[in-house]
């Protein structure tokens, strides 16, 4: 299963970019998981065509915030995701994490605007970094997820 990963958008609504990004790295994509930061939810809208599943983030309005939730368990073919804006800190992430969701095997986050795409005690962390506003990374960026007998991750430099 192919999963494009977005998060960190900050827009006010549909954007060509993110409609390049269905068309380009999410192209055949099962399922997009959004890491939270849309600041509207009419971002959602323009992967109309796709299975989305979002959470909120720090920077999103109560609107968005009434609509989402701040974390999320996705099971695919026996792998557990677990989707989440922001956190903590890095040191004690895999201890904070298994209290919010239990056994991971990925988890997929925000908030940071920087990617990341490592395996730590066998889980795999990934943030895709920021779609829209590089300020702490050199590009923007979104992620894939490929799951089938494994779980693996890559970080896509979108380039205009």
């Amino acid at each position: 299963m192919k999963i494009g990963v977005i998060s960190d958008t900050h827009l006010r609504g549909y954007d060509e970019k993110l409609r390049r990004i269905l068309d380009r790295p999410f192209h055949g994509a099962d399922l997009i998981l959004h890491a939270g930061d849309l600041t509207d939810i009419a971002v959602l809208d323009v992967f109309d065509r796709k299975e989305v599943r979002a959470v909120y983030g720090n920077a999103d309005p109560p609107p968005v915030r009434r609509l989402l939730l701040d974390q999320l368990l996705i099971e695919v073919d026996g792998f557990r995701l677990g989707l989440v804006h922001t956190c903590g800190v890095f040191s004690r992430m895999d201890e904070t994490m298994e209290k919010k969701f239990g056994r991971l095997d990925c988890l997929i986050f925000g908030h940071t605007h920087r990617p990341f795409n490592q395996v730590v005690n066998g889980v795999l962390y990934f943030n895709p970094g920021s779609a829209t506003q590089n300020r702490f990374s050199p590009f923007d960026s979104v992620g894939v997820i490929e799951v089938g007998k494994t779980i693996i991750g890559e970080i896509v430099e979108l380039r205009d």
